[in-house]
């Protein structure tokens, strides 16, 4: 056909649906796309939106047969056969169709399915905000196109792109992901500006875009953010920044300086609340560092007892929990609401054991408290702590006719008095007078003495008086009530490692010293009895808790100690310790942030290999840290100073033979063995 001759259409027509069969020749055998089951219920709701193109079926003689197949067209067809089946279509219904004669069946197949232009995403999307914007709801939307409301949301999200952006996007200048990551800040003159900054670099990661895109902002996962509460920043009159491509842990709050703002107004309302309680001191803060209550004294209250009413509740709750245990202990599948109301009671019953502790007068008159915000964005409030300058005078008692005894002078006096006794005693034989301070010294270093060596033959009993020793200092401030003159020093990281008492591990540690302070009786001088009516498994933990706070490998400038952070590393290895079980993970501030470019580029060489450490090697510092935090999460990945060496085969043991020293001969002496290059040859 010359380009001057006229085109001929095929026709169009109404064919009943009873009067249609599928062709053997269509090109289209793998199933791909939309279901059939989508598809019917999308042309129940709109009918057909395009013919089908069918052949009339000829029979052996080549006459028509009235019956038309279809070599384009089929998933409609199947479509409507299920419509058919489920009564809501006729089997006679018209089918408007479109008759072809000339050419191959084959043909007509495949030019349909290849001539097809797909649809450009970023046609979707604008159809999708068409939509709504002439007042069709995310969830109509979803519903008309068999997709999710989450989906429509991402969709409309994407549409809300700078114009700008979206036209690159569609000359194919940015990818999908790319355009993802902008839609996590509204603002289109940003959003341009980081395109416009990111044409200049090397890399145009999706991550990145996210970054420079929330600068400034924070974590809704932050602490400062969970106390405040997410609805009340937005009541305030800001946003939260939201990423609907991938897990965000909340957002970004947007407005850092609204926030602050309302962090201190809430802490200083919780604050008063806690002043009204009546302590002597209120110290606030969002954070203070680990260990700043370990140089105070801890005056611990009372928990209220349960009202009569509560004790009901209580017991009323537990026999509930017990029986819907025992009821469903041996079932094979639970009610949906089992777990839930188990969860409920466990709350209530929680509650009512978590009493409210009540302190005596004189200790609101000394001792003040601690308002901050913990790990989890709660409120944190550290009652009952009393700082030196406010302890209570300790009475001084005087000795030698009412003169105090200067510890530094103690030995001159004794002396002095134990001249005096002396002549007195020779003067006097009515035996009367008390013993003197001298004798009194001797013989008390004789017993010392004794007692040194009977202990020595009780392992446990020494084992005792150490706990009680350590327990002494560790647990009770200004206690002095031991003569085992052992003292445990425990030092506190806080200010060398900002954030420690967030970690897994500290909080660990506190949790137990806590627990372990609770069981302790509260006066000093009762703890010898205590301890020893605790069984030994009790007196053991508590034993390694003291031990174990008293650990020191921490490596400082001024005080290098190899020798004990060589056994620090035995014991490390000892006790197969490994920092990321415990909760260590390399980030921006615990440890990429604080090195050089070289060393995070070798930290990700040694995790992920060359290919990952070169892709980001061109990246500037802040870039590079927060690419390198993605690369080495879960890697298992350590820097040095925290890895710990598997344990070596220990040496045997060599076999020690007790000899009882009256009954060894003496070794003979070698001629000239003090002669000095006899020693200087032998060292």
């Amino acid at each position: 056909m010359t380009k001057s001759q006229k085109i001929t259409l095929s026709a169009s027509r109404d064919i009943p649906f009873n009067k249609l069969v599928l062709s053997q020749s269509n090109v289209r055998k793998v199933k791909a796309g939309v279901s059939i089951d989508e598809l019917a219920e999308d042309i129940a709701r709109r009918t057909l939106l395009s013919s089908i193109t069918v052949r009339p079926v000829i029979d052996n003689d080549g006459a028509e047969t009235g019956m038309f197949e279809i070599p384009a067209g089929g998933r409609r067809y199947r479509a409507l056969e299920l419509l058919v089946k489920q009564r809501r279509l006729n089997k006679t219904a018209p089918v408007p169709c479109i008759v072809r004669t000339d050419g191959l069946a084959e043909e007509d197949s495949l030019a349909e399915n290849m001539q097809r232009a797909p649809l450009h995403p970023l046609d979707q999307f604008r159809a999708f905000q068409a939509m709504r914007e002439k007042g069709k709801s995310e969830e109509e939307i979803a519903a008309a196109f068999f997709v999710s409301v989450g989906v429509v949301k991402q969709r409309l999200k994407l549409a809300a792109v700078s114009a700008t952006l979206l036209d690159a996007y569609a000359e194919e200048e940015m990818t999908l992901d790319q355009l993802m990551a902008f839609t996590v800040n509204p603002d289109h003159e940003r959003q341009e500006q980081v395109w416009d900054a990111l044409k200049q670099h090397y890399s145009k990661q999706p991550y990145e875009i996210r970054r420079m895109l929330t600068e400034g902002a924070v974590r809704a996962s932050d602490r400062r953010a969970q106390f405040v509460g997410l609805d009340n920043y937005v009541e305030a009159g800001s946003e939260v920044l939201r990423d609907l491509f991938q897990t965000d842990d909340g957002g970004w709050l947007q407005d850092a300086a609204l926030l602050e703002t309302m962090v201190t107004e809430k802490l200083n309302e919780e604050a008063e609340a806690i002043r009204a309680e009546g302590w002597h001191w209120i110290e606030v803060g969002i954070d203070f560092p680990y260990g700043h209550t370990y140089d105070l004294r801890r005056i611990r209250g009372e928990a209220e007892p349960m009202s009569e009413e509560e004790e009901k509740t209580y017991e009323a709750l537990k026999a509930e929990y017990d029986k819907l245990e025992d009821d469903y202990a041996e079932a094979d599948e639970l009610p949906e609401d089992f777990d839930e109301r188990l969860g409920q009671i466990e709350t209530a019953m929680e509650a009512l054991q978590n009493r409210p502790i009540r302190f005596e007068a004189e200790h609101y008159a000394i001792a003040g408290a601690f308002v901050s915000i913990d790990g989890s964005g709660g409120l944190r409030v550290e009652r009952g702590y009393v700082r030196p300058e406010d302890e209570p005078a300790v009475e001084e008692t005087d000795n030698h006719d009412g003169k105090h005894v200067d510890p530094d002078t103690d030995d001159a006096i004794a002396d002095e008095s134990d001249v005096a006794t002396d002549q007195d005693e020779e003067e006097d034989d009515d035996g009367t007078k008390p013993l003197s301070d001298r004798l009194i010294c001797e013989l008390t270093v004789h017993r010392t003495m004794a007692l040194r060596d009977a202990l020595a033959g009780d392992p446990q009993l020494a084992m005792l008086a150490c706990l009680h020793a350590m327990v002494l200092q560790l647990f009770y401030h200004y206690g002095q009530d031991s003569c085992v003159e052992i003292t445990p020093k425990s030092m506190h990281f806080g200010a060398q490692a900002p954030g420690l008492g967030d970690t897994a591990y500290a909080q660990s540690i506190d949790k137990r010293h806590e627990t372990w302070a609770a069981n302790l009786p509260k006066a000093a001088e009762d703890l010898w009895a205590a301890l020893v009516e605790w069984d030994s498994d009790s007196r053991d933990a508590l034993f390694a808790h003291c031990v174990a706070m008293t650990v020191n490998a921490v490596q400082e400038p001024h005080y290098r100690k190899p020798r004990q952070i060589a056994h620090a590393n035995i014991l490390a290895s000892t006790l197969g310790l490994d920092m990321m079980k415990a909760g260590w993970t390399p980030t921006a501030n615990s440890y990429l942030g604080r090195v050089t470019k070289a060393q995070i580029l070798a930290a990700v060489r040694e995790a992920n290999g060359d290919k990952d450490a070169d892709r980001i090697a061109g990246f500037k510092k802040p870039d590079m840290v927060e690419a390198a935090e993605e690369l080495l999460a879960g890697t298992g990945w350590l820097p040095q100073p925290l890895r710990t060496a598997p344990l070596a085969d220990a040496p045997d043991e060599p076999e020690f033979e007790i000899i009882d020293e009256g009954d060894a001969e003496p070794e003979p002496v070698e001629e000239g063995a003090d002669d000095p290059a006899v020693l200087e040859a032998a060292e």
